[in-house]
């Protein structure tokens, strides 16, 4: 099936060799969706397995969770029109729903770590007393308010999008001139001017957050758990590093994608922009896999909550309040990889 696949670029005359960057993109979004699949699954049955009462954290990284499967789910789409030798044959309608719903629930995750780094930055500087007055209520609507906003942007972009011509239905998922489309190309350019300024904020957040954390681990250096202090620290940034590694390339590249749909290029360049375009969003997809690897390779305190669910799940041993007196108030599910907490944790 995958013998010819060179393709006609809607609006003009070149086509592209694309048999190796289709085998490229099968393999890897078959890797990102059965990891990512059983990763956040696994994330999600941990986060419903709380039983006391949910923190801000907790209630964005469930969110980022739905938002993690509800992309991967896109993925099988995108492996099947990769293997039919990037032959779309299920319809023009579907195939902008499941483009507009992959991106739709990239950016939705973008959002809610934006809001997990800003919610870190605004409690760690406030005393314990105005830290504890703290109520879920405000991440739940914002939680709300950004799936509403982000279903009806979903919405809109379905319903105004306009009919291709009939010898571009077999096409998606790839590059298309946008001359006559410039509201399109703008809603695009402030999707990444959104993502840079959550990402600087990420960044100023995260280096506030660890300065902190390492103050407090010279202040407290002849404490037994002192140490913990400067890992938690070291985990804020790594959480940096992968957010960065994930999303930050596709982003850079961004302006030349659309800009070379608004002016036109080349056929050479035009053919070099879509498979690097590709190449970065697959960064960007296997966000998806490293989000529950945060969850539960930079804490112990995760694992052990993983084992003791899945052990009363087949074990059917522990009652309900044992489940609920395992998960210590003070506990941030966060507080390895977000740096949730100065207290550090067990």
């Amino acid at each position: 099936v995958m013998a010819n696949q060179s393709s006609h670029v809607p609006g003009n005359n070149c086509s592209m060799d694309e048999k190796l960057l289709s085998s490229m993109l099968t393999i890897s979004y078959s890797v990102i969706f059965i990891v990512g699949l059983i990763g956040n699954i696994i994330a999600l049955y941990v986060f419903l397995g709380i039983h006391r009462k949910r923190n801000s954290i907790q209630i964005y990284l469930l969110n980022v969770a739905i938002a993690d499967l509800l992309l991967i789910f896109c993925l099988p789409f995108r492996i099947m029109y990769h293997i039919n030798g990037n032959q779309w044959t299920l319809g023009v309608i579907l195939c902008k729903v499941v483009g507009t719903l992959f991106y739709m629930n990239m950016y939705i995750s973008i959002i809610l770590l934006g809001f997990i780094s800003l919610d870190r930055y605004i409690k760690i500087n406030r005393s314990i007393q105005q830290r504890r007055t703290t109520t879920t209520k405000q991440s739940i609507y914002v939680c709300c308010i950004v799936w509403i906003v982000a279903l009806g942007v979903f919405l809109i972009m379905i319903i105004l999008t306009p009919k291709r011509r009939d010898h571009d239905s077999t096409m998606c998922f790839h590059y298309r001139e946008k001359r006559n489309a410039k509201g399109e190309a703008i809603f695009n350019y402030a999707l990444v001017v959104m993502f840079w300024l959550i990402f600087f904020l990420i960044i100023l957040s995260y280096i506030k957050i660890g300065k902190n954390l390492l103050r407090i681990s010279k202040r407290r250096s002849k404490f037994p758990n002192s140490g913990k202090y400067a890992k938690t620290a070291r985990n804020s940034f790594i959480v940096l590093i992968i957010f960065t590694v994930c999303f930050v390339p596709y982003h850079a590249f961004r302006f030349v994608y659309i800009s070379s749909q608004l002016n036109g290029s080349s056929c050479y360049w035009k053919e070099i922009i879509h498979k690097t375009n590709e190449i970065m969003l697959v960064f960007s997809s296997f966000n998806s896999c490293l989000d529950p690897v945060m969850y539960f390779l930079m804490s112990s305190n995760i694992r052990k909550i993983m084992c003791q669910l899945l052990s009363r799940r087949f074990q059917g041993e522990a009652s309900r309040s044992e489940s609920t007196s395992e998960f210590k108030p003070g506990y941030s599910l966060h507080d390895t990889s977000v740096a949730a907490k100065i207290q550090p944790t067990s």
